[in-house]
């Protein structure tokens, strides 16, 4: 039964996206053949009347989104984050899908707390505040531990919230491969890759207990960071539906006046959340991926407070180092060792030619040292980067696209602090003291030791692993094949279903055109 519901939800969103006028935005980012823009728009139009109307005083493609629900606006957040699938001025538009949904009870929040910890909100907390913030996914609440007087903030999962989000991640996932079989040319995007990003950060969100502990381990990571913190998790009041932690004291990092008011140095703030992303990043491989000034205070010591763990970063080692090296390149304007870097890291295809894509590059990186810094936007930089990568044939590396977003976020954020920060000269002694600490012999005597570890503790298995894959793959198995066979029948099934739907919409005309 799973297909033809799928089938009934994606007609009902097509039909709101249509309704709303989002999908001929939608469709024109993507770059969709005339063909296809024409199927998608003859097939959903007699059914328009089944999509909703959403917000009329939102721009078209946030208000399909928030008319259709949590998981919805979930996604089109994390689309906000992927500029090389909808393109820098539709993720633009995206981004302002954040705490649309109205707030539940604070009668059942506080039943979920009971169910959650086992305790009554009421003989833990002398003030239990209505919601004051409410997103697609959970509410928060502001409370006052009874025993110590601390103030805490009490997150809480919407109801019914998982039921909602697994059902339409389902259609996600069909109508994504119902795109890569109509558009061959989406593959390089890895649609299918999209949405199971998605799963695993919403999967992430729905699970309290891993923002707790991503909190938790953060706040580890950045406990010698001078001018940095984050709240501290209350492990005892917080369980998989509730979460309970400091609350975050200081001025909203987005007021501008009430920061100068106080006396903060704004150009020094500015500098100081580059620093802090680019460290995480680097040093520990795992950063804060939505430093949005609604994510970020200023206490009355001038620390920087972070708070909403929800959206975490991770890059391993290797990549890291991968990255530096090409943000060194660019700052040092050596465009060849960029295009080498990105050659030996296998994201360039080796039948590329090397030189051409360093030329390449230099068109990218040139225009940033020739600008004044207010006029330098990220957001024209990684849309031209993304130019760079189609026509090499790159694939999309979804490893970095959530760190290549949130660099261009907490740019943003650091320019709404200083117009005439430039971000590379901000960051190039973060980016030279990882490459010397990193890159340097020190660190090539370091990953030999750790070569040397791995191959003493693997080293009696090793002349069983290599004889066992060699048997293998002189072997091939019988349900290799039955996996190709498989893979080939998911289009065909596909284009199946989607010519039934033609012949349903034709069929329909029919009716209506002889009735």
């Amino acid at each position: 039964m799973r297909g033809p519901h799928n089938i009934l939800r994606l007609i009902r969103t097509g039909a709101t996206l249509e309704r709303t006028g989002a999908m001929p935005v939608i469709l024109n980012a993507l770059d969709a053949p005339k063909t296809i823009k024409f199927a998608a728009r003859f097939i959903v139009w007699p059914f328009q009347f089944l999509g909703r109307k959403g917000d009329k005083s939102l721009l078209p493609a946030p208000r399909a989104l928030t008319a259709m629900g949590p998981a919805y606006i979930k996604f089109g957040q994390i689309l906000s984050t992927r500029p090389d699938v909808v393109g820098p001025e539709l993720a633009e538009q995206l981004r302002v899908l954040q705490d649309r949904l109205p707030p539940f009870s604070t009668s059942v929040a506080k039943q979920s707390f009971k169910l959650e910890t086992g305790l009554d909100a009421d003989d833990v907390f002398s003030h239990f505040s209505e919601p004051v913030a409410a997103a697609s996914i959970a509410q928060v609440h502001r409370g006052k531990l009874r025993e110590s007087g601390h103030s805490v903030a009490i997150k809480v999962l919407r109801p019914e919230i998982e039921r909602a989000f697994q059902r339409d991640i389902d259609t996600f996932y069909f109508a994504a491969r119902l795109v890569e079989f109509v558009s061959p040319k989406s593959r390089r995007l890895k649609p299918i890759d999209v949405i199971t990003h998605f799963d695993g950060v919403v999967q992430g969100e729905l699970d309290l207990r891993l923002e707790s502990a991503s909190a938790s381990e953060f706040s580890a990571n950045i406990r010698n960071d001078k001018g940095f913190s984050v709240p501290s998790i209350n492990w005892s009041l917080s369980s998989r539906r509730v979460m309970t932690l400091d609350w975050a004291d200081g001025l909203p990092m987005g007021d501008t006046d009430a920061l100068t008011a106080a006396g903060h140095n704004l150009s020094e703030l500015g500098d100081r959340v580059l620093h802090m992303f680019l460290s995480h990043a680097l040093r520990d491989g795992f950063f804060h991926a939505d430093m949005h000034q609604g994510n970020l205070k200023v206490s009355s010591n001038g620390d920087i407070v972070a708070f909403d763990f929800g959206i975490m970063g991770h890059i391993d080692e290797y990549t890291r180092r991968v990255y530096a090296e090409i943000l060194f390149g660019f700052i040092k304007r050596d465009y060849k060792r960029v295009a080498e870097v990105h050659f030996e890291a296998g994201y360039v295809p080796q039948d590329q030619n090397v030189d051409e894509f360093a030329r390449a590059l230099r068109a990218v990186g040139e225009p940033i040292f020739g600008m004044d810094a207010s006029n330098i936007s990220m957001g024209r930089l990684l849309s031209y980067l993304f130019e760079v990568t189609e026509r090499f044939g790159m694939e999309t590396r979804t490893e970095l696209i959530l760190l290549q977003r949130t660099m261009v976020v907490v740019e943003g954020v650091a320019r709404s602090l200083n117009p005439q920060i430039n971000i590379w000269e901000v960051a190039r002694p973060i980016v030279e003291g990882y490459i010397k600490s990193n890159l340097g012999p020190a660190a090539v005597i370091n990953d030999l030791k750790t070569t040397f570890k791995v191959l003493a503790r693997f080293g009696p298995r090793l002349p069983s692993l290599v004889e066992q894959a060699l048997i293998k793959q002189s072997n091939p198995q019988p349900q290799v094949l039955q996996r190709k066979w498989s893979a080939n029948f998911k289009p065909f099934a596909l284009g199946s279903i989607f010519a039934f739907l033609i012949m349903f919409i034709l069929f329909f005309y029919m009716r209506v055109y002889f009735s």
